[in-house]
């Protein structure tokens, strides 16, 4: 997937593809610590950086991260941002479209995916049992 967004950003003449994270080989990871809460997310919500850099600031770089949501944690509102968004549910339950006080909403199960471009609205999320989110983000 991200072959086809780099070359349609290279074809484009005011973008250029940022996509170095440098090299890893295959190496083992503390699934236990090295977790951080994050800013604007509710309780429950914890990331672990795993390559790259986004910068929000300066609109560059990229980032992948693993996301943690705790059984019983849940979003409020939805989520917008500026950059491209990739999702793989590895693990648990994720529930999408809940409301404030987190209930409703669509539930999906592991090997589940999504992809969303800049400016799309998406949320709030839940997880009755908790899951564990790939994510990869990125400027074009």
């Amino acid at each position: 997937m991200l072959g086809v967004t780099a070359r349609f950003a290279a074809s484009r003449e005011d973008r250029v593809p940022t996509f170095d994270k440098g090299h890893l080989e295959f190496h083992t990871l503390d699934m236990a610590g090295g977790w951080h809460s994050l800013p604007g997310y509710p309780p429950g919500f914890r990331e672990k950086i795993i390559a790259g850099e986004l910068d929000e600031a300066a609109k560059r770089g990229n980032r992948t991260r693993l996301l943690r949501i705790e059984p019983g944690a849940f979003s409020t509102v939805p989520f917008v941002h500026d950059y491209w968004e990739e999702v793989f549910l590895l693990s648990g339950d994720l529930v999408v479209g809940n409301d404030g006080a987190g209930h409703g909403g669509e539930q999906f199960r592991g090997y589940t995916y999504a992809v969303r471009p800049p400016g799309v609205t998406h949320g709030p999320f839940r997880s009755e049992t908790g899951c564990l989110l790939l994510e990869s983000h990125y400027y074009i």
